[in-house]
């Protein structure tokens, strides 16, 4: 109850001035039971945020253009599958004439045989290319959902903070017009007034910032979405900390993806020698040489004496090993980005608790009294500016751990490949919800 109090007059006071102190005060006291002084600080995130906001944001961003290349994509990698299969050789006619004293017609088929396979490895390379390709377009979607949901993010941080720094304006430019009437019967001094206008001239400037912050947000949500008007509520109570292993789970899109590369320099060394092997091309023939009826068979093996491939086959092997190096690279990088996730997010998820508990004591209680205090000429007019910037200084800090935790996250689960896959359990958790509330509501309705 006390807190409550607490959080109603630090409200009143940054959104009504020194003069609504009071009157918030008795509205506390009645509604107490209900308010809790968290939100009046700060609203509560929670679960429930992601209903109001990511169904639309998932449909906006799934008609994005560069959404709609990575479907053509697919479809792509699906046709270059089917032609892979296909054969290597077809058949081949050959139709000759020779006019002699005995004219002779020829005609005669031949097939080129794919004895070193050379479909099966273009076959298995074009069904890993696919694979490839989906594990890639997983780790771009979840890259710029990460980029989108952090554009969303800064936005709204920075209109909290362009609303904060307005409330902060008007405030202070309601005790100038205090600070003036007093000066004027002789209540404050010259230089205390001075304080007051310089104070007013800072938050002014403070507040140009700030919406020039908010502009540049906007500006960048418009870019990436095509609307700057996307609704988004926040979801910092739903930030959570994945079990962490000793070892990186193989099945991360982004290391998938890199895995799959060394699979796929394994496969090009067997096209390699596929497209290397002799194929050996059998013919038949039928040719009439006058009265004269004659039918052959012919085989044809290449000779590969002259050039027999091996230093093409060893470049290949030289691939395999490059490919292995570069994914212990990135393997490397990734693990750093884990290791870097797992310690900074648990620290400032602390900080951040630790911060709201000091404004909801020490910050909240110092506020409570002071405009009346610096009214009634209790307190100095630089303490009580000083004690303003204090509490300016107080929120800002907490957006920017706010910043930080969104940031810490996303910037994990989207160079992991793991947000989407997260967004699409918030939809069904969601979905299942709204179909739940539904069927309650019917069930209600019925009886």
């Amino acid at each position: 109850m006390k807190k409550t109090i607490i959080a109603s007059l630090l409200l009143a006071y940054l959104t009504g001035g020194a003069a609504c102190v009071q009157a918030a005060n008795q509205d506390s006291l009645a509604a107490g039971s209900r308010l809790n002084s968290s939100e009046a600080w700060f609203p509560q995130s929670s679960k429930e945020g992601f209903k109001a906001w990511l169904p639309d944001l998932m449909q906006t961003f799934n008609a994005l253009p560069e959404v709609a290349a990575q479907a053509a994509r697919r479809t792509q990698a699906q046709f270059s599958i089917r032609a892979a299969a296909q054969a290597i050789y077809n058949p081949e006619l050959g139709v000759s004439y020779q006019n002699a004293t005995d004219d002779t017609y020829t005609l005669d088929i031949s097939q080129t045989i794919d004895w070193g396979d050379k479909r099966g490895a273009a076959t298995r390379i074009a069904q890993l290319q696919a694979e490839m390709l989906l594990a890639d377009i997983i780790l771009e979607r979840s890259q710029m959902l990460a980029s989108v949901i952090q554009a969303l993010v800064e936005q709204s941080q920075s209109r909290k903070a362009l609303d904060f720094q307005r409330r902060q304006l008007a405030s202070s430019k309601r005790s100038l017009d205090i600070a003036r009437q007093q000066f004027q019967v002789g209540d404050l001094s010259s230089v205390a007034l001075q304080l007051v206008q310089l104070d007013v001239a800072s938050r002014t400037a403070e507040y140009a910032m700030a919406e020039q912050d908010s502009i540049t947000a906007d500006t960048d949500v418009l870019m990436l979405l095509g609307d700057s008007d996307m609704a988004f509520s926040g979801f910092i109570g739903s930030l959570s900390l994945p079990s962490m292993s000793t070892q990186l789970d193989p099945q991360l899109p982004a290391l998938k993806s890199a895995y799959q590369a060394v699979m796929l320099t394994k496969l090009n060394a067997e096209q390699v020698k596929a497209d290397t092997a002799a194929d050996p091309t059998i013919s038949l023939s039928a040719e009439r040489e006058g009265e004269e009826n004659k039918v052959g068979i012919g085989l044809s093996i290449p000779l590969q004496f002259r050039n027999n491939y091996r230093d093409t086959l060893a470049v290949a092997s030289q691939d395999i090993a490059i490919a292995e190096q570069t994914y212990l690279a990135q393997a490397r990088v990734l693990k750093q980005q884990q290791q870097k996730f797992y310690l900074s997010m648990p620290r400032l998820t602390e900080r951040y608790r630790e911060w709201r508990e000091l404004v909801l004591n020490s910050g909240l209680e110092a506020a409570s009294g002071l405009a009346q205090r610096w009214r009634a000429g209790d307190i100095d007019t630089s303490v009580y500016l000083q004690s303003q910037r204090q509490l300016s200084t107080s929120y800002l800090a907490g957006l920017s751990l706010e910043t930080a935790l969104y940031t810490s996250w996303l910037d994990w689960m989207g160079a992991s490949g793991q947000l989407e896959a997260y967004l699409n359990t918030q939809l069904a958790i969601s979905s299942v919800t709204n179909h739940s509330g539904s069927g309650q509501n019917a069930s209600a309705a019925k009886y």
